[in-house]
């Protein structure tokens, strides 16, 4: 059965399978590389060009979303609550094991401003911390909704994006004075490092991946139409963007995780022509094999965001934090990538055993049942004669 009977998109695969590759390196940079590494070396200007691709993964989550069965309201909260759950699930993975057993470099400590041992409120913000995760598991639970309005009407999609960017720097940052409210709040509209992705004004990117794949469906799934609309509204865009960036750079891309209307149009618009050249890509050249594995990465997404995450976090125990050169973060990134890759099989592999198992368990089982009938039938045969 082909991809697009399996309503897949292959450049939705390509743009996100590449993307997946570069999260560990972009990570692996960020917590492992010296401030001289970030900041001056060709490997931080490189690696902070790529590691803003975020809307990537979100751009595609709303195009998907418009193809996937799964996108009733009853449907998109339950997935909503799930990944929101995997997301508190990783923050715990990534800190408390160190924490509890004294492996948290200083350093790193130091960078929340904080000092050792840490307390409970400390351990805390850490589980809480918003992370993308969050983003998309609080935005899935409000999909449903807005795509049972929107399938029918492509540009509310749009119009709501709009209006969320638009909101967003007068609303950024409001808080009620009440710490669980605000809390929300927070993963809402914050501005400070305890939430990375807040929902405004992220939510845009998903919103506008929502609009192009209502735009697929419209054309009876026509590549060539929805792509040529992708390259022609992306290009506007980062143009707006872009301009935008030049004159003010400090108030529309911030820090890039708290966005101003230049940094968001910008992103987006690089982004969709990312989409468009990844369709160029499967047009234009021949990928074999590498397709596959680009497929399998996007099929895996966030299992492999978690573990990528994980497992870097953990070698700070052993690596440290914030001291390696460019060569030695590159070397560690590509460690990191394959290991992210190995754990990811070894876990397919331990569930695939397990339900051979369950498998040869409920045969075993069936086998019983029918030997125990058969017994039966030839004993009351025996008792008949």
């Amino acid at each position: 059965m082909s991809t697009r009977l399996l309503n897949r998109v292959e450049a939705i695969d390509i743009a996100r399978g590449i993307a997946v590759f570069f999260i560990p390196m972009a990570h692996v940079l960020l917590l492992y590389g010296s401030t001289s590494t970030q900041e001056e070396s060709w490997l931080g200007i490189i690696g902070h060009f790529f590691g803003k691709w975020a809307g990537v993964f979100l751009i595609a989550m709303g195009f998907s979303y418009t193809l996937s069965k799964r996108n009733t309201i009853t449907s998109s909260i339950q997935r909503g609550a799930y990944i929101l759950l995997i997301g508190y699930v990783m923050n715990f993975l990534k800190f408390v094991p160190l924490t509890v057993l004294g492996l948290l470099p200083e350093n790193f400590v130091k960078a929340y401003g904080w000092s050792l041992p840490l307390n409970t409120n400390h351990i805390l913000y850490m589980v809480l911390t918003g992370d993308i995760l969050q983003l998309t598991g609080l935005c899935l639970c409000f999909m449903g909704v807005i795509h049972a309005y929107a399938k029918k009407r492509k540009e509310f999609t749009l119009l709501l994006a709009v209006c969320m960017l638009v909101l967003t720097n007068y609303v950024r940052g409001y808080h009620t004075g009440v710490g669980g409210v605000d809390y929300l709040l927070d993963i809402l509209w914050g501005k400070d490092w305890n939430v990375y992705f807040p929902v405004f004004p992220w939510f845009g990117f998903i919103l506008t991946g929502m609009f192009f794949g209502y735009v697929y469906n419209e054309h009876d799934k026509n590549i060539k139409e929805t792509f040529h609309k992708i390259i022609r509204y992306g290009s506007i865009v980062a143009l707006i963007g872009g301009w935008l960036c030049y004159d003010n750079y400090e108030l529309h891309m911030n820090d890039y995780f708290h966005l101003g209307v230049g940094g968001f149009l910008f992103l987006l618009g690089i982004n969709l022509v990312f989409f468009w050249l990844a369709q160029q890509l499967y047009e234009n050249v021949k990928l074999g094999k590498v397709m596959a594995v680009l497929q399998y990465c996007s099929r895996n997404i966030t299992s492999m965001y978690v573990i990528q995450w994980v497992l870097i976090c953990w070698g700070m125990a052993v690596l440290g934090y914030k001291n390696k050169t460019p060569y030695e973060v590159l070397i560690w990134g590509i460690v990191f990538t394959g290991a992210t890759l190995g754990v990811q099989k070894l876990i397919e592999t331990i569930q695939f055993k397990k339900r051979i198992r369950q498998l040869f368990g409920i045969i075993t089982v069936t086998y019983k049942k029918m030997l125990t009938k058969v017994n039966e039938r030839k004993s009351r045969s025996t008792i008949g004669f």
